[in-house]
């Protein structure tokens, strides 16, 4: 026997008809990449979409075609994502941080019928177009008086496709499992690989996540994704934001900490997501500023894990809750978000501190196991610690075009990290697998041994690297990026580690650069940073 209820399909363009309906007054505020402020609502933004939506089928855009985009943050970026998807083409979000090799890569294999970009990408456009033939159309995301002089064929002005339709169209409804849309790994290693989402998993995705232990987020918040919105969809918001009626502010390409700050007061923001480094970034201009924040609440970190020295700095000085998040591009991508149990609140602060700093607990979609070298599922003892396996309705099930084979063990996804899970279902990364330092037989966690150089207050980045050693295999190697101004030294930085991990943990030595290497999500590369260090030996090794 069946239930008696409404078989209504889950779809992304009724998350924006939702926001039309109830929340058509909450504004939506762009930083535009030409300069200048653009501000409407959620109703003229459903207007819009519906608009752009007949202007892709005038340009002869149909069912399943891939609509790329090489775009920041903004209201038109928003309107893409929602016309496409809601007319039952496939936004393709590509990351512009990439190679210009990988792009060009990406739109050919994702089959791009067109794109649509920032100004800011006029140069990179003219470049792609060549290896690009199946684009059958290319637009300026701009107005008119705003078009630039270049060389790209079929080139359309965005506003004035809207300008030529009328918002007379009607959403249609088909299989929520239908492909919503596209992205693809960073691809730190081989080519990137796109993940597919469906109008199912996304939906799903932005009520999971605006759950009261996950983002939380509500009609009462004013949200800002530091996230790229070709980042994996900023981490749901612009699904996120709709479903709840929050007001968002989108900063287009200006993510320094000066534009963050000046955007945060400017607008109320009272919740916002991005990496560390661009976290950091922010931090160090309140410091050197001696500003406050005065109406963030919470600040989502995620993409790597969060150092703790900054996590306590937002905290104790700001008093910011820290949301430590875990997921992935393969996750569409949370997974888990870091907030207390009742339990916790009244347990002295340096325990509390020892829970936050994990990665935190899954929301309800998500299930998590660690498993050893054979597959066996270890104990959730918070000590154990093997390669993480996750499942659920947002979690890929395999890569766009089959690239890679079958990912899946047994019907769970490879996250490709080492973590521990203990009883109240806090998970915490230890390492990537291939990043774990194996010194003697022994393992070394090289997200430890940077946080901890982190928290030295001469250190603005670290990372920790294991190389070769003719005794003990691999023993680690810090790498640091000191602040502007201070002169912190080898034996120092060693000295620091004492008391703080096992002798045997502690580096053996030191070598200060003047940036780190990062992915084009901004998460730092280990991979190129082990290139560049590939001839490095130990001193008397």
């Amino acid at each position: 026997m069946q239930g008696l209820m409404m078989n209504r399909p889950l779809m992304i363009s009724a998350l924006l008809q939702h926001a039309e309906t109830n929340h058509g007054d909450t504004e939506i505020v762009s930083r535009l990449a030409v300069g200048g402020t653009h501000r409407y609502n959620y109703a003229a933004a459903a207007q819009r979409s519906r608009q752009l939506a007949r202007a892709l089928l005038a340009l002869g855009a149909r069912m399943e075609d891939r609509i790329g985009t090489l775009a920041w943050n903004s209201h038109r970026h928003f309107e893409i994502y929602y016309a496409s998807s809601g007319m039952g083409a496939i936004c393709h979000t590509i990351n512009p941080r990439l190679f210009p090799e990988q792009i060009s890569y990406i739109a050919n294999h994702a089959d791009d019928r067109f794109i649509f970009f920032d100004l800011t990408f006029v140069k990179l456009i003219e470049a792609l177009v060549p290896h690009c033939p199946g684009v059958k159309g290319w637009v300026a995301l701009c107005q008119r008086s705003e078009m630039p002089e270049c060389t790209v064929p079929n080139l359309h002005c965005y506003e004035d496709l809207l300008a030529a339709q009328s918002d007379d169209y009607e959403w249609p409804e088909f299989d929520e499992n239908t492909a919503s849309s596209l992205c693809y790994t960073s691809g730190t290693t081989g080519n990137p690989k796109g993940v597919l989402y469906s109008h199912r998993s996304t939906v799903l995705h932005a009520y999971g996540s605006s759950l009261p232990d996950a983002l939380g987020g509500s009609a009462r918040d004013c949200i800002l994704p530091v996230v790229p919105m070709f980042h994996v969809n900023a981490w749901g918001l612009p699904y996120a934001g709709p479903l709840t009626g929050a007001k968002l502010v989108m900063p287009g390409p200006h993510l320094d900490g000066a534009s963050l700050y000046t955007l945060f007061e400017e607008e109320g923001v009272t919740m916002s997501a991005g990496v560390p480094t661009i976290w950091l970034g922010l931090l160090q201009y309140l410091q050197g500023n001696k500003l406050k924040l005065s109406t963030v609440k919470r600040l989502v970190i995620g993409g790597s894990a969060a150092p703790p020295a900054m996590i306590r700095a937002f905290d104790e000085q700001y008093g910011i809750t820290v949301l430590h998040a875990w997921g992935m591009t393969e996750m569409s991508p949370l997974g888990t978000v870091n907030t207390y149990k009742n339990k916790h609140l009244s347990l002295p602060a340096a325990d509390r501190d020892r829970i936050r700093l994990k990665q935190g607990r899954s929301i309800f979609g998500v299930e998590l196991k660690i498993v050893d070298g054979d597959g066996n599922e270890l104990p959730r003892d918070g000590k154990a610690f093997g390669d993480l396996l996750v499942r659920g309705p947002w979690i890929t099930s395999g890569y766009y075009k089959a690239e890679g084979g079958n990912p899946l063990r047994d019907g769970w996804f490879p996250t490709g990290d080492v973590a521990t899970l203990d009883a109240d279902g806090y998970m915490q990364i230890t390492d990537r697998s291939k990043d774990v330092i194996k010194s003697g037989g022994e393992w070394i966690s090289s997200i430890d041994l940077e946080n901890i150089a982190v928290a030295h207050p001469a250190v603005a980045e670290a990372a920790v690297i294991g190389a070769a050693h003719p005794k003990w295999d691999e023993r680690p190697l810090l790498v640091v990026v000191r602040k502007p101004g201070q002169d912190v030294g080898r034996d120092e930085l060693i000295a620091f580690y004492e008391g703080k991990v096992a002798k045997w943990w502690i580096p053996d030595d030191v070598i200060f650069v003047d940036d780190l290497p990062h992915t084009a999500t901004g998460k730092l590369s280990k991979l190129q940073l082990r290139d560049r260090l590939r001839e490095y030996r130990f001193p008397g090794a």
